[in-house]
């Protein structure tokens, strides 16, 4: 069984902001970037895989580390992170974020929480029936 953990936050903010802030806004909404990531390494991450999935390019951890200018095991805590939450895939190494575009990330993401809430659904059932709550 594979287990994607997803965050779901509601910000609101003005849509008309510059191209930064309307990632960081995608990306926290997402629970991908928390306060505590006070030099925002998991954006600057992300960042640096958004612009690789643009040249349809894979990258390794080093690489990762050397394009962000932070530390290898930083690079692996958030890529690590970042793969639990069902965004990124590694093969043979390299790392990739794992969608065609940003709007297919967040209908995939859809996708996957309307499945666990119709698994809930099913048990809330089941219990239902064995409490007699029907």
């Amino acid at each position: 069984m594979r287990i994607t953990k997803v965050t779901i936050i509601r910000k609101t903010s003005p849509l008309n902001q510059n191209i930064n802030d309307l990632l960081l806004r995608f990306g926290e909404s997402l629970g991908l970037f928390s306060s505590r990531d006070k030099d925002k390494s998991c954006y600057r991450i992300f960042i640096v895989l958004l612009k690789a999935l643009k040249l349809n390019i894979e990258l390794t951890s080093d690489e990762l580390a050397d394009k962000t200018k932070l530390t290898r095991g930083t690079i692996i805590h958030h890529l690590n992170h970042l793969i639990e939450a069902g965004i990124v895939t590694s093969e043979r190494g390299k790392y990739f974020l794992n969608v065609r575009n940003l709007e297919d990330l967040v209908s995939q993401m859809r996708d996957n929480v309307n499945a666990v809430f119709d698994d809930i659904q099913v048990l809330a059932q089941k219990i239902d029936d064995v409490l007699e709550l029907n």
